[in-house]
């Protein structure tokens, strides 16, 4: 029995059940490489934008992972702006104290605070040898035009010091509308210092995709370089003798597309990160108890976990329309 067979820790510490990874799409790896070309040509900054619960905050999470991992000089931070009845700048300057771990970020005056911001991303920077630091600052729509001055001047009070901050702003929609009212309304210095690559953020968009993000958990070790990938984890007989979940990418495609249309939801299929890995959650701990040499979860399961991941509770919950892009 599969459950008899060792694993190389204790199942309760996989990551499939503390909620604790991340597996690519392809707009995140779009993602990524837009953040490395920006590195690479010092480009000061870009937005990242589409809809809400598209998987945005996760991509940063993830990029971030790969930034430590391939860049191990490089600080990175995510700031989550806040929603603010009224934009002041203590509440601005202590959200992004806290975001660089401040151990007291409302405590001091408005301009204490613009220095202890400056001083830490500096403090990092000299620590890491590298002279740069990245800041992702998720909802970004929620910031004002002052918000924008203030992030400019913190720009250029380490520009001044020989540090590069690299901003990276990440939210919805409006992003891009801002980003024009300030060109209309001459703000260039903004724009040319914190909006100049665009990205357009996606879900998954067809069965290739899903393919691309279920291959992940089929090459995922965990532990690193165990040989123990997420899939063979859960149904190592099966995996052993060459089952792959990328094996039923258009499955699970063709599950979603069911549940999009027996919903009714407008415009066309795009599933969100949080959605589709809860689907594939469920697959693999549903399957642990079955798993055999020649076991493959059939239509009827991968179909069950569509309807229980989200999915089309969270469409109707918020009642958006997602659009793919052709």
């Amino acid at each position: 029995m599969s459950l008899e067979i060792p694993r190389p820790i204790d199942p309760s510490l996989h990551p499939l059940v503390t909620g604790n990874y991340r597996i690519a799409t392809p707009a995140i790896e779009s993602f990524y490489e837009l953040v490395v070309r920006c590195l690479h040509y010092r480009i000061m900054g870009a937005l990242i934008y589409g809809p809400s619960r598209i998987g945005k905050t996760r991509a940063i999470e993830y990029v971030r992972l790969l930034l430590a991992r391939n860049y191990p000089r490089m600080t990175s931070y995510h700031a989550q702006c806040e929603h603010k009845p009224r934009h002041a700048e203590g509440p601005f300057f202590a959200n992004l104290l806290e975001a660089v771990g401040d151990p007291d970020p409302n405590a001091g005056s408005n301009p204490s605070k613009r220095m202890r911001l400056t001083l830490r991303i500096r403090q990092a920077a000299s620590c890491s040898g590298s002279g740069m630091v990245l800041l992702f600052c998720d909802e970004a729509q929620r910031y004002n035009d002052n918000e924008y001055e203030w992030l400019r001047d913190v720009h250029d009070a380490l520009d001044r010091q020989q540090i590069k901050l690299f901003t990276i702003l990440v939210g919805q929609q409006e992003l891009v509308a801002q980003k024009t009212a300030m060109q209309v309304a001459g703000k260039t210095q903004i724009v040319a210092r914190l909006m100049v690559e665009e990205l357009s953020f996606y879900g998954i968009r067809n069965a290739r995709d899903v393919a691309t993000c279920l291959n992940g958990y089929d090459q995922t070790a965990y532990p690193e370089g165990s040989g123990w990938s997420f899939t063979r984890f859960y149904v190592p007989q099966a995996f052993d003798a060459g089952y792959r979940l990328v094996n039923d990418a258009d499955v699970l495609w063709n599950a979603f597309e069911k549940a999009h249309h027996k919903a009714s939801l407008p415009g066309q299929l795009e599933i969100p990160m949080e959605s589709f890995a809860r689907a594939v959650e469920i697959v693999l701990k549903d399957s642990e108890l079955q798993d055999a040499r020649g076991y493959r979860p059939d239509q009827v399961l991968w179909e069950h976990a569509v309807r229980h991941c989200g999915y089309v509770q969270s469409r109707h919950a918020t009642g958006r329309v997602l659009v793919a892009a052709a």
